[in-house]
């Protein structure tokens, strides 16, 4: 039995894993970039849909000269330990 203290970095290889904050859910990832898509996708589950919904992205604790910011669809962000993202959705009709 191994102790789950452990595991952050079993198996892993030469990924460093990143801790973010997700709409106030810490959730693990390897990718140095997260696209606007793939936040949106740890924010949701299931994700409300339909032509009317807009997806807005914040984020701070950022990396570098950009702590904090928006991020519109297409557009990625660098991450770092412990950044914090908010995603909600919108509809706009």
């Amino acid at each position: 039995m191994s102790n789950p203290q452990d595991n952050k970095h079993e198996g892993q290889g030469h990924d460093k894993v990143f801790t973010i904050i997700v709409n106030a859910r810490p959730k693990e990832v390897t990718a140095k970039e997260l696209s606007f898509a793939e936040i949106v996708a740890l924010a949701f589950d299931s994700p409300p849909a339909g032509e009317n919904i807009v997806f807005t992205v914040t984020y701070r604790k950022g990396e570098g000269n950009k702590p904090e910011g928006t991020l519109a669809e297409g557009d990625t962000v660098k991450i770092k330990d412990g950044m914090i993202f908010n995603v909600t959705a919108t509809d706009k009709s």
